[in-house]
């Protein structure tokens, strides 16, 4: 028994499923576009050496990356699929974001162009791109699985409107790229969930601000109330009269902070933060901006059956 040789007598192949070649055809260009742009990222800190991905996102030789990856370290070597190395300076990051900006001490490749995350929708293809086990130039593609997913981060606090999709990340992933299908970065891969699970911080309009403000003074200026809280059912006739279903039930008020200066107490039900209605701890943390240091703000709490309320000024995050 012989094999038959390709072109021979042997069964003609089966056509490939149109839906198939322009699955391919998509993540075939979008590798081809941005793989060169992707580098695989090593550092050094005192606690040894950690690895990770970034991708370019200017001419000049900014670098964007996740902030766990470059943690420690002042320093770190890029190093891209056509061979070239480079040392990077870590210009700035941003733990409550994951976001980190390095700056290339020489030539690097072009830029990725970056999109909008806003626009995504559940099941549409996105390729992620990225150095995971130390597997260089790695390309894996899948679906948004969902949107508006929370990712609590090592401070305490949440990244909001993270993407979750299938396509296989792992560690050493993180840092790089997740792209649409016409080769725009829509989202920065961070973390694995649980198997089958990737998850990647958006890019909007909020992550490409803190991107640019960590270009420009290397680190994002953030308000601090100095509350921790749990998000609780508002009292249905409370309910109804506001017109939100939940508020933040106070569970701790830190000691010396501007929420302890206005007087608010452990039990406090927080419904209303500058005349807005407070229904996660979330939307207290997206108004805790750097506009909102030492700006007068008025908080509206449930106490004792009663609506009171107090002023505060929020002070910067040290």
């Amino acid at each position: 028994m012989t094999l038959d040789a390709p072109g021979g007598d042997g069964p003609d192949p089966q056509p490939d499923d149109d839906a198939l070649d322009a699955y391919s055809r998509a993540v075939v260009t979008v590798a081809d576009a941005v793989l060169p742009s992707v580098a695989s990222v090593t550092v050094a800190t005192r606690r040894g050496q950690g690895a990770g991905s970034a991708s370019v996102i200017t001419a000049d030789g900014f670098l964007l990356t996740s902030a766990h990856v470059v943690a420690g370290a002042d320093t770190a070597e890029a190093a891209f699929a056509d061979g070239t190395r480079v040392q990077t300076e870590v210009v700035g990051r941003d733990a409550l974001s994951d976001l980190a900006v390095l700056h290339a001490r020489g030539p690097v490749p072009h830029p990725v162009p970056l999109g909008d995350a806003a626009r995504l929708r559940v099941g549409q293809l996105v390729v992620a791109l990225g150095n995971p086990l130390g597997l260089a130039g790695s390309v894996t593609a899948g679906i948004v699985s969902a949107l508006g997913r929370s990712l609590p981060t090592g401070s305490g606090r949440v990244i909001d409107e993270v993407i979750q999709t299938d396509a296989a990340l792992n560690p050493g992933n993180s840092g790089g790229v997740l792209a649409d299908s016409a080769g725009r970065m829509v989202g920065v891969n961070t973390a694995v969930a649980g198997i089958g699970v990737g998850l990647a911080v958006p890019i909007n309009a909020t992550t490409r601000e803190i991107v640019q403000t960590l270009m420009t003074t290397g680190r994002v200026r953030r308000a601090w109330l100095g509350i921790a809280g749990l998000q609780v059912p508002l009292p249905p006739p409370l309910a109804a009269r506001l017109g939100s279903p939940t508020g933040i039930r106070v569970a701790e008020v830190t000691p010396g902070s501007p929420a302890a200066d206005a007087g608010l107490l452990r039990g406090d039900l927080v419904v209303e933060l500058d005349g807005e209605p407070v229904v996660t701890v979330t939307a207290i943390q997206k108004r805790m901006v750097e506009d909102a240091i030492d700006r007068r703000i008025e908080v509206t709490v449930w106490r004792g059956g009663a609506l009171v309320d107090v002023v505060a000024y929020p002070r910067e995050l040290a």
